[in-house]
């Protein structure tokens, strides 16, 4: 499977694609033409959706929510697919669903550390979180995982979750896989 993971220079993408290819992804630079895309996540909005833009990754990744063809977003990724982010004064998202992006304001800030999401444990680094029509699951009350068409979104860091994280990295996998399968 090509995996190809959009670096907009910043980020956790060493550590996502070190997680993939344990699980015999194969690397590849265009986003276009990879099976699935990956909007990994460390760093601040506004600075990441500039990058996004100079690289037209942003067109890219919303060319392919249009096509119907998977893309995983993680943390930031996740608060970036959003249509707006408080983030940095106003960051305007991708819209690859509905939603936005808000600072933390209760609980731990920055929320670091293990928590449940449906009764396993994933690593959570963030100070932002997505409100959205979209959340599938939540851990703590904060959306942990959103679903919209062929996008999907965590907050969690699966690459830096251990054996659950690789797990669910192998389950992304396996979707798109057959999702492949009966496109084709």
């Amino acid at each position: 499977m090509k995996v190809a993971i959009c670096d907009y220079r910043a980020g956790n993408i060493r550590s996502v694609e070190i997680a993939l290819r344990r699980l015999g992804a194969e690397m590849v630079d265009d986003v276009a033409l990879a099976d699935l895309a990956v909007l990994p996540g460390v760093g601040s909005a506004r600075s990441a959706m500039d990058e996004l833009r100079r690289q037209g990754l942003d067109v890219a990744l919303r060319q392919r929510i249009a096509d119907d063809r998977p893309v995983l977003g993680i943390c930031l990724g996740l608060q970036l697919a959003v249509e707006s982010s408080e983030e940095d004064g106003g960051v305007e998202g991708l819209g690859l669903l509905p939603g936005r992006a808000y600072r933390l304001t209760e609980g731990r800030v920055p929320r670091m550390g293990w928590a449940e999401v449906d009764g396993t444990a994933y690593y959570f680094a963030h100070s932002y979180a997505v409100e959205t029509p979209a959340a599938t699951s939540r851990s703590e009350g904060i959306v942990a995982e959103a679903r919209s068409g062929s996008f999907l979104g965590v907050q969690f860091h699966p690459e830096k979750s251990g054996a659950a994280g690789a797990r669910y990295l192998d389950r992304v996998l396996a979707e798109v896989r057959e999702r492949s399968l009966s496109r084709a």
